[in-house]
């Protein structure tokens, strides 16, 4: 009304408002406010002309002081906190702590771990139901405290209590009346609560929009509260739905601290999958905090030699997104099997241990199968090389060289995309980062021989002289074997480590010393090429193509050795020193 006044002051009277059907509608019986906005002086300096201001005043500070006074009132009743003056809410709480020890004491029967009392016939089945449900899934919270469950009858309903967890605002209510059951879930964490609910999306049930209450007695200072509705068509399908909602009930246990643990292994979008994966698994995460949670995992990686590269790195930082999930889906699995059967918990961690060396083996593995795919590539490009010399006199040469060009323009990119491949791979992996260089280097191998098959295509069908070519087959024929014992390391390098058989370590080592013979081969061979050349016999174009040729030969053969070495250097120093 005063809003309104100020607002119509110094403009006409046309038009004015009265509030007068607003002031029947909020039960105002003073009639004559409907005067104030008609009586308000034109605009001025200086304050307004309002009728029965100062009463309106008066009103306005009363009211305001009755509704704060409401307000802190309500804030007192509602109040959790022990440490403030007694509230209704701690009355409350207190009063279901006593009820809980008092159904306890006064239970008249056990069924299936439930205590019961005040039930009907019928209700036996529901609790035995629901029971079947906790106790299938029960042993997972192994010692920790939760899952006491109640039962009786309140009117024409069944009520089952069961205290999930030690904290006040963590229970489930279940009333069931005929086919219908109403679950009341209350949580300190609206995370947990909502993957309650997705654990149970298949039963379709009907949730109510979830409701936040602020209390200073909780974590983060509030709590909240879901009612969920489910209705069976028969009685079968009823305690199905009871026994599916009991199993779910373990998975809830320490469910925030688990979440706080995986974080530290896995960003936080993958760890709500993981712990909805170990519910559906039936494996759960309780085990997995018995072992240490994410320190076992460290523990694991510090035994290997392994840690993440700095700190607040995560286990996807060395496994990779998809390694990092299947191991942490193994950690949780095993945790609990082993556990489970009595086993102990050093056994769980060797096989923790056993299961990340397989991982960190495994990214050998399959850079060496990259580079065993490399070479493969190469000694196709030297071998085409050495057939296109060799066919030099005959008829067609020119579209056999223009063939030979093209594919191994192919291979050398196929030999690029490797490149990228274990690259890729050892920004997740220290073990797939320490082999990347032979990648790299065997590469120089694959991109001079591509410029060797495209350089022959200059010959334009010109054929070279025998104190050239002969040189220069033997030379390509000599990057054809080296490449082949380069396979054979690559091969050997799988199975030379420590403790295995003399001759398996002495064939790698006899590989790669041909290598570098060959290297040292080609070199003197080159310089007879190039004496050759410098003769005078060759057109220019022949000479810069053979030139240019003999180069790429000679320097696939220098990087062929550097390869080999690199190989060498890793499996004496990473592989047999482990």
């Amino acid at each position: 009304m005063l809003q309104l006044a100020i607002s119509f002051a110094g403009l006409g009277e046309r038009d004015r408002p009265d509030l007068k059907s607003e002031r029947i509608a909020a039960g105002e019986p003073d009639g004559a406010l409907d005067a104030v906005i008609a009586g308000v002086g034109p605009a001025s300096p200086g304050p307004y002309g309002v009728p029965q201001a100062e009463s309106l005043a008066t009103r306005i500070e009363t009211a305001l002081r009755e509704g704060l006074a409401d307000a802190q009132a309500v804030a007192r009743m509602t109040s959790g906190a022990r440490s403030d003056a007694d509230s209704l809410h701690v009355l409350v709480m207190d009063m279901h702590t006593a009820l809980n020890a008092l159904q306890a004491s006064i239970a008249s029967e056990n069924i299936d771990g439930a205590r019961v009392y005040g039930i009907n016939a019928e209700d036996r089945a529901r609790i035995a139901a629901f029971m079947r449900g906790v106790n299938s899934t029960r042993a997972l919270k192994f010692d920790h405290p939760g899952l006491a469950t109640t039962a009786t009858r309140a009117g024409e309903r069944l009520v089952l209590q069961n205290d999930i967890g030690t904290t006040d605002a963590h229970v489930l209510v279940v009333h069931v009346e005929n086919l219908a059951a109403t679950v009341t879930y209350t949580d300190v964490h609206l995370p947990r609560l909502i993957f309650f609910q997705e654990m149970l999306a298949r039963w379709k049930v009907k949730w109510n929009d979830t409701r936040s209450r602020s209390d200073a007695a909780f974590e983060d200072g509030v709590y909240h509260l879901a009612v969920g509705s489910f209705r069976a068509a028969t009685l079968e399908e009823l305690d199905a739905y009871l026994a599916a909602l009991g199993s779910r009930l373990v998975f809830l246990i320490d469910w925030n601290r688990a979440r706080k643990r995986l974080r530290l292994l896995v960003a936080k979008r993958e760890v709500g999958k993981l712990l909805a994966w170990a519910a559906e698994n039936g494996v759960g995460h309780m085990a997995f905090l018995r072992m240490g949670g994410e320190q076992a995992v460290f523990d694991a990686l510090a035994s290997l030699g392994k840690a993440p590269a700095s700190f607040g790195a995560r286990l996807e930082d060395l496994l990779g997104r998809k390694g990092a999930i299947e191991f942490l889906r193994f950690a949780l699995r095993s945790s609990a099997e082993l556990l489970m059967a009595g086993k102990p918990a050093s056994l769980v961690l060797d096989g923790l241990r056993g299961e990340l060396f397989g991982y960190f083996h495994s990214a050998q593995q399959t850079v060496l199968d990259h580079a065993s795919e490399q070479v493969a590539l190469a000694i196709e490009m030297a071998s085409g090389v050495r057939d296109c010399l060799l066919a030099v006199r005959l008829s067609g040469a020119e579209a056999r060289f223009a063939h030979n060009a093209q594919r191994a323009k192919l291979w050398e990119r196929r030999a690029d995309d490797l490149v990228n491949l274990v690259r890729e791979l050892a920004q997740r992996s220290d073990q797939a980062a320490s082999v990347c260089a032979l990648i790299e280097a065997t590469d120089d191998v694959a991109d001079e021989l591509e410029d060797a098959a495209f350089h022959l295509t200059l010959l334009a069908g010109e054929i070279p002289p025998d104190a050239v070519f002969e040189p220069l087959t033997g030379l390509a024929g000599l990057l054809v074997e080296g490449t082949q014992e380069y396979l054979k390391a690559i091969e050997a390098a799988r199975v030379v480590r420590r403790g295995v058989p003399r001759a398996d370590v002495q064939d790698f080592f006899e590989a790669i010393h041909r290598i570098v013979r060959i290297e040292q081969q080609s070199d003197e061979i080159h310089r007879t090429v190039k004496a050759s050349l410098l003769d005078g016999a060759c057109g220019t174009r022949v000479l810069f193509a053979l030139g240019e040729l003999s180069r790429n030969l000679e320097a696939s053969a220098d990087a062929l050795m550097h390869s080999a070495l690199t190989l060498r250097d890793y499996v004496l120093k990473d592989v047999m020193a482990a």
